[in-house]
């Protein structure tokens, strides 16, 4: 059993028994041994076993109880992912291992991580400690600096690595790979055949193997620190054998003569290519997303009791009611309640002319509406 306590701030409450109703419903969760919730200071005291029952659960009993907690909403880029297998991975330890985590979610073709927290629980810091500790690196930007820029500047330089890498490993295997073709096929005359060609080709391996290779011993040991494998445990493996072998080879040449520096350095330098291309691409695509969600407002304007409130995008729910007005954009995808307009939705269709929306019609967030006021429901 692992007891784990947490305090989670409640909003909605309106009198003490709205306090007794979150504790009765608490308490019928498996895990929970101890649910006490303080009306006045509108916070919730729950003491649970965290291998029975998970805190995105315990929100999710007070959210269907009919009240709220107090959480954030984050969202920053990650570094050093080269798969699925990562994402999950950082899923995993965020949602496992850092009290206060509601829910997260990483994207591994943006290489960017949504979370939801509890700030009176954990930080973003701490988020960030732990994901090192899994083997990658949370950018947060500072408060002074722009996200976007501290974003582009880490793919930037994310995109020179990986192209200085794979500069080095093309320009010790290609010789490698030609110079042990010849020997393979009888293309060079007899001095391909000294005992010194092979220490040569010694010599143009290791580079490519501890320089232009270098992420996947780290990506490897991170790996199997915490218990998993990927791909760079995969290639990490190859290389190495044929590497190894091949210095063994050289230094007790009583076990054979052939040696396999050419296929360490060509697999890495080959999928070092892989890597720079994907690098490259991620950062036009992230260019590409910014440039849409530029196009999104970075506030709505909600309707409550009759009454306009402008709050931020990242508040708005499911089934929120909406008022967007002639020339602003639509924040959220919904649909039409009242009003009629024409909406410019080239970014989704190309066509210049805009679409005429009425009661019933969808809306896309993003879109912009041009000559009438609408009233819609937030669908996500």
């Amino acid at each position: 059993m692992s007891q784990q306590n947490i305090t989670i701030p409640v909003t909605g409450m309106s009198c003490a028994n709205c306090a007794m109703n979150i504790e009765r419903n608490m308490k019928k969760l498996p895990g929970v041994a101890e649910a006490n919730v303080n009306f006045a200071t509108e916070q919730a005291l729950i003491a649970f076993d965290s291998l029975t029952v998970k805190l995105p659960e315990i929100v999710g009993n007070i959210r269907k109880s009919g009240f709220d907690v107090v959480s954030a909403k984050s969202d920053f880029p990650i570094r050093g992912m080269s798969c699925a297998n990562c994402a999950m991975n950082i899923e995993r330890t965020l949602s496992t291992k850092v009290p206060g985590v509601v829910s997260a979610s990483v994207n591994f073709a943006s290489e960017r991580v949504s979370v939801e927290y509890l700030p009176s629980d954990t930080s973003l810091s701490e988020m960030a400690e732990a994901i090192a500790k899994a083997g990658f690196e949370a950018i947060l930007p500072d408060e002074s600096s722009d996200p976007e820029d501290t974003e582009q500047a880490a793919r930037d330089a994310e995109i020179r690595d990986q192209t200085r890498k794979f500069a080095v490993g093309i320009l010790f295997a290609t010789p490698l790979f030609v110079l042990s073709m010849s020997m393979d096929f009888g293309l060079a005359g007899a001095w391909i055949h000294a005992a010194w060609v092979n220490w040569f080709f010694l010599l143009l391996a290791t580079p490519v193997q501890f320089y232009t290779g270098w992420d996947y011993y780290v990506g490897s040991w991170k790996n199997l620190r915490n218990r998993t494998a990927n791909m760079d445990v995969l290639v990490a493996l190859g290389s190495s054998v044929a590497y190894f072998y091949s210095l063994l080879l050289l230094l007790i040449p009583a076990l054979g003569q052939h040696v396999y520096f050419e296929t360490s350095a060509v697999i890495i330098t080959l999928i070092k290519l892989g890597k720079m291309l994907e690098a490259r691409t991620k950062g036009r695509t992230g260019a590409a997303i910014r440039k849409l969600m530029d196009l999104s407002p970075r506030t709505a304007v909600i309707i409550r009791d009759d009454e306009e409130t402008e709050i931020p995008l990242a508040q708005v729910v499911a089934g929120d009611i909406l008022l967007v007005r002639p020339g602003h954009s639509i924040p959220v995808d919904g649909v039409v309640l009242e009003g009629r307009s024409a909406v410019d939705e080239s970014m989704l269709t190309g066509e210049p002319i805009p679409a005429d929306k009425a009661s019933g019609d969808t809306l896309t967030g993003g879109t912009i509406n041009q000559d009438g006021l609408l009233r819609f429901q937030a669908t996500r």
